[in-house]
């Protein structure tokens, strides 16, 4: 029989230190690996399918057009197709509740509006879904700068003149529609100020922008992307952009805050965001690859011609502006009185 051979102290402490080592280097190289392509927490890698991008709107609207935008170059870069769905109905409640009901496994997006996460909540008596229970944001895609303008033959010439004139008779003003972004950000403007400014909606902003031309009513506030070309020309006159700075196509614009009141920043939004309990490495990986994405020039050129300033922010930095609007919303819809069925 052999004689097992004792190692020395010195040589115990080698191979010791030895298993320390590769275990250390194991585990890193694992958690490597699970940086560039985490886990679902299902055993699987993300992404193990193609992903579908629910657009809660019919196709071809801004809110589509933004989607699509980054699709193709999203899917490439997570190596599989991200196809966009369109789920409208309900402003926007139909699609979005889908999505809220999907497995958690970052497969199912929803392509969120500020008016169906931040508004409708406060609008519709009922909704199928919790914005902030339901949903795990993502990263806010891009902002849409508002603007108000006017008739020319109104007399003022700066939204501090308007307001003035507004304190004295009633303006009436166009938007898209009841409880929008547009509406709201008139509602607030009124009861900041003590305007008296009387809603008009319509259905899609077209219509009301051609009414302001044609000299039905006086005001309408709206998408910068959709009146510039009549700023520009003169047929429209611009009262102030409300976003937080000036608009690079209409440089000459001044800010609502710039016009004397401060604090005073609405802008339309869009951004993605996946259903409650998305493993957060998933959302992390998404949010990285988006934001990518919005660094191309291309999809920057493409948001500039839909009046979109592209963001790509944190998960956490979107889902605090989620918080702050429906907290601010909330407080509009209920003193101007806003319901919808």
């Amino acid at each position: 029989m052999l004689e097992r051979t004792r190692n020395t102290p010195l040589e115990e402490k080698l191979v010791l230190r030895s298993i320390v080592l590769t275990t250390v280097l194991a585990l890193v190289a694992s958690q490597a690996a699970f940086a560039q392509d985490p886990s679902t927490g299902s055993g699987q890698a993300f992404p193990s399918r193609p992903l579908r991008l629910v657009v809660p709107f019919a196709a071809g609207g801004v809110t589509d057009t933004s989607a699509r935008a980054v699709a193709d170059r999203l899917g490439a870069r997570l190596g599989q197709p991200v196809v966009v769905e369109n789920r409208p109905g309900a402003s926007g409640n139909i699609g979005t509740e889908q999505v809220a009901k999907s497995p958690p496994d970052g497969h199912t997006l929803v392509l969120g509006f500020d008016g169906t996460m931040v508004i409708n909540p406060h609008v519709f008596a009922k909704i199928p879904f919790d914005t902030l229970r339901d949903f795990a944001p993502v990263t806010k895609l891009g902002d849409a700068t508002l603007i108000l303008v006017a008739h020319p033959s109104v007399p003022a010439n700066s939204l501090q003149e308007l307001i003035a004139q507004a304190k004295a008779k009633p303006f009436a003003f166009g938007t898209s529609g009841t409880g929008g972004t547009p509406h709201l950000a008139g509602e607030m403007l009124a009861q900041r100020t003590g305007a008296q400014l009387t809603h008009v909606p319509y259905k899609g902003g077209g219509q009301a922008i051609i009414d302001v031309i044609g000299g039905q009513i006086p005001l309408v506030y709206t998408a910068v992307a959709s009146s510039q070309q009549f700023v520009k020309s003169g047929k429209l006159k611009a009262m102030g952009v409300s976003s937080a700075r000036r608009s690079p196509s209409l440089p000459n614009v001044p800010t609502f805050e710039e016009s004397g009141l401060p604090g005073f920043v609405v802008d339309s939004w869009v951004g993605v965001l996946a259903p409650a309990r998305t493993p957060q490495p998933v959302i992390e990986r998404l949010q990285r690859e988006i934001a990518a994405v919005l660094a191309d020039p291309i999809v920057k050129e493409r948001y500039g011609v839909l009046g979109i300033e592209p963001v790509g922010n944190t998960p956490e930095q979107f889902a605090a502006q989620i918080r702050e609007d429906l907290a601010r919303w909330e407080k509009v819809v209920r003193q101007a009185g806003i319901k919808l069925e």
